[in-house]
């Protein structure tokens, strides 16, 4: 029989998949050569072969198989050739089953080690209780030598426990690259790079170093000197002395970072010939060392607008790998802009895909598939790593189907690797943990304009009763399967829980809590619209109601959990779900607020907002609290022409108190901060010191709507944006009674205890009052009739939805809400 790719192998006819199915392999082998019956090991196996095998591979091999000396054992034959078997490369591997025994042929202890990590995957035990494998021939090798991630994004590193499971993780996923270069260790970056780690750290580092040497996983450790280092024969021997102190701890692998940074660390000339020193005195002299990775500051296409990546082309030694981001810093991968880029820089690239990486979206998480890469761009780049998110156990989804790309790309298939990748990694309940990933892919609006499919299965029924509903018409099939997808979703936390992996469960905990609440919402939202249908205002309120509070709730855990200094908050089904609920939340809200013209907007309330005409920022998203606005941290330089500005602009009914920035390592010189009520006329702000990085201005002009930062000088200003932020507060001098007719359900006006309000009516007409409260409310709506004293009672009763006949209205000169209950009412509004 012809060898078969494995895909191939598992579409075979029924009879050989009924007699022998062929367990599913991560990452995909190569070829495969199946066949019918399975081999029985009852007296299980004899290791034979080489004399001093790998003690890694040898271990994994006792964990999976029944290694004897038993003389009716069948051979467990190990050889390794110093060639691979298909090509030439390292991690290959021949594995062949059959009747006589189990034979692995690999050219080093690497091969041996991902041999044993696929048996690891095919042994079964049957009813006896034996050990089975299937027989079948596999050749195996992968398609990309260097494989894995580069723990390389802003915020918080990962601990030490997350990387030694991290480094075990890729062991079993047959990677071999981990790339040590978080932003934030300042040993690895500014300000501590030249000197040495502190004895703690130090010591974690040769653990990690072991533990990867153990997973056949390569650590690369990565120095990030071009934020503050001078092009000196100081700071040259200063890189080299730190790569040697690395070397004593056992660091074998290397990288030199230049991203993200400006003036003269971005000097491609400098770099190279400091790169090329690097590689000539300290890679080629020293035992074991693998070949140099620098990362560029031209790392992606839409920044390369110089001859920096010709210069590095022409200048710098063959032998270094340079890494590459795509079209852009996030950015899907293809065959085009990889070859784009090798003829820049002459050479295979070497892919930083940064995905799924969130430290421009943190208030998201990205569990959902790895798609967006190109199948036939193997040859197209020398390595390929994954820049993960900070947390490390909710990133091996994505990282599952990163390895299998890497391994065999034209094998690969999103859509069930991610299944897999669910099963894998939540085995107790695979199903709830896919629903909850699936709905938890999309990064939000964000600076990059990256945004990835979320929902999928759902996205088509979700539209459809969006647009009957938009018609004022119920889509009774398309609610029954939105609601049968909000029941789950309302469930899944629950099993999800159940998992022994609590380091995953404490990392996603938040978003858990608002999954179940956004499962309520939306099941809630589905009764809302349906209420909606029918002439019973007053059931319309109360679902409105407890949709109100549903998303309340979800305020408070957003405003509460995972208040990181950059994207605060906690965020899920931002794509399809959460506008779902919130399109019919505010189209009843219109309803009831117009329910003789439904095509009539509510009052337009000025919102918050970024105001710039700099491209970069463009799509940046607000940051916003209840009391605060501003930018999130922009982690890449910020470039502004002369004449460009950035700014804020916030809602007229809110005062600024207080202005602050951070622009670290930024250019001061030539830059303008101003303020304008009207966003047309500005005034300098004058106190702010014109040298400083950092300042806060406590007191901003009271009738300031608008604040911005403009370059005044005739060329770009490159700037680190870190913060910029204006706090605010209510506006006193508006009348909380104006909240009651303002045509916006959501501003209130609070009725305490035993105490009454006039309320305004027209002759002629009903009056309507849409009031909230507890269950002890207790409101009393009195009419002063036209002649006499005594007052008539119009309503009595809970606070709720109240409709007052004109008739009765036109008999009264006066109207007052009296609340008899012992608790407050809030009134949304009275039309």
């Amino acid at each position: 029989m012809k060898l078969l790719n494995l895909t191939a192998a598992l579409l075979l006819g029924g009879a050989l998949q009924a007699q022998n199915p062929l367990p599913v392999i991560h990452p995909q082998p190569q070829m495969v050569m199946p066949s019918v019956n399975p081999l029985k090991a009852p007296h299980g196996f004899i290791l034979s072969g080489m004399k001093n095998p790998d003690p890694d591979a040898i271990r994994l091999l006792r964990e999976t198989l029944s290694i004897t000396d038993e003389p009716d054992a069948l051979p467990l034959e190990i050889t390794i050739e110093g060639q691979a078997p298909e090509p030439k490369r390292s991690g290959a591997y021949r594995l062949i089953i059959n009747h006589t025994g189990v034979y692995i042929v690999a050219p080093d202890s690497r091969g041996l080690f991902y041999a044993a990590q696929t048996l690891r995957q095919l042994v079964q035990t049957d009813k006896q209780g034996n050990q089975t494998l299937p027989i079948c021939t596999i050749i195996d090798y992968p398609d990309v030598a260097f494989r894995g991630t580069v723990e390389g994004f802003y915020g918080d590193p990962w601990s030490h426990a997350d990387r030694i499971e991290q480094l075990r993780f890729y062991g079993k996923m047959k990677m071999n690259t981990y790339i040590y270069g978080p932003k934030d260790d300042p040993y690895h970056s500014s300000p501590n790079w030249r000197k040495p780690y502190p004895e703690k750290e130090a010591a974690q580092i040769k653990d990690l170093v072991k533990e990867a040497a153990a997973n056949k996983v390569d650590f690369v450790w990565a120095i990030h000197p071009g934020l503050d280092i001078q092009w000196t024969d100081e700071d040259r021997m200063n890189v080299l002395n730190k790569f040697g102190m690395m070397y004593d701890l056992g660091v074998r692998s290397f990288a030199v970072f230049f991203d993200d940074i400006s003036g003269e660390g971005a000097k491609a000339d400098k770099q190279a010939d400091l790169l090329n020193f690097l590689q000539k005195e300290f890679i080629e002299k020293k035992a074991g060392v693998s070949p140099l990775i620098m990362c560029p500051t031209e790392y992606n296409r839409a920044w390369a607008g110089s001859d920096y990546l010709d210069v590095l082309g022409r200048t710098l030694d063959p032998a270094i790998h340079v890494m590459w981001t795509g079209n852009s810093v996030i950015h899907d991968i293809t065959l085009e802009g990889q070859e784009w880029v090798n003829k820049r820089i002459q050479r295979p690239s070497y892919v930083w895909w940064n995905f799924p990486v969130s430290d421009y979206c943190r208030d998201h998480l990205l569990m959902g598939p790895s798609y967006g890469l190109d199948p036939e761009a193997a040859h197209a780049m020398s390595g390929f790593v994954a820049n993960p998110m900070e947390r490390a156990e909710a990133s091996k989804v994505a990282l599952f189907g990163v390895a299998d790309y890497a391994w065999n790309m034209k094998a690969y298939n999103p859509e069930s690797n991610f299944t897999d990748a669910c099963r894998f990694i939540l085995p107790e309940a695979p199903e709830a943990f896919r629903t909850f990933c699936e709905n938890n892919c999309d990064p939000g609006p964000n600076g990059h304009r990256y945004r990835r499919d979320e929902s999928v299965r759902y996205a088509g029924d979700a539209e459809t009763f969006l647009r009957d509903f938009r018609r004022h018409s119920y889509n009774t099939e398309a609610a029954d399967r939105m609601n049968q997808l909000f029941a789950e979703i309302t469930a899944a936390p629950a099993a999800i829980e159940t998992s022994s992996n609590k380091a995953l469960i404490d990392e996603i905990k938040p978003w858990l809590m608002q999954f179940h609440l956004l499962g309520k919402a939306g099941q809630t939202a589905l009764a809302v619209a349906s209420a909606g249908q029918g002439e019973d205002r007053a059931a319309t309120w109360q679902t409105y109601l407890s949709l109100t509070s549903l998303l309340d709730s979800m305020r408070i855990i957003d405003r509460t959990y995972n208040q990181n200094p950059y994207q605060k908050g906690v965020k899920t089904g931002s794509r399809v779900l959460t506008p779902f609920v919130q399109e019919i939340y505010l189209q009843t809200g219109r309803d009831l607020l117009f329910p003789d013209q439904a095509d009539q907007a509510a009052a337009q309330m000025s919102k918050a907002s970024i105001l710039t005409d700099i491209e970069q920022l463009k799509y940046q998203p607000l940051k916003e609290s209840a009391d605060q606005i501003g930018y999130n941290r922009l982690n890449e330089v910020l470039r502004i022409e002369p004449g460009q500005s950035f700014g804020l602009a916030w809602e007229l009914q809110k005062e600024a108190t207080s202005f602050s920035f951070s622009l670290p390592k930024s250019e001061n010189s030539g830059r303008l901060f101003e303020w304008s009520a009207d966003g047309k006329t500005w005034t300098a702000i004058t106190g702010i010191p014109a040298d400083q990085p950092r300042f806060k201005l406590e007191q901003i002009a009271p009738e300031a709507r608008y604040i911005r930062m403009r370059n005044t000088t005739d060329k770009q200003m490159q700037i680190y944006l870190y913060d910029f932020t204006v706090t605010t507060k209510e506006d006193t001098s508006i009348d909380p009674a104006r909240l009651m007719y303002d045509k916006n359900l959501e501003s209130v006006n609070t009725l305490p205890a035993g105490s009454r309000i006039a309320i305004d009516s027209n002759k002629g007409s009903s009056l309507e009052l849409y009031l909230s409260g507890s269950s002890r409310s207790h409101i009393v709506v009195e009419g002063t009739p036209l002649k006499g004293k005594t007052k008539q009672v119009l309503y009595s009763g809970p606070a709720g939805y109240i409709k007052l006949d004109k008739e009765a209205l036109e008999k009264a000169k006066k109207v007052e809400l009296c609340n008899e209950g012992p608790d407050d009412v809030r009134i949304h509004e009275v039309i």
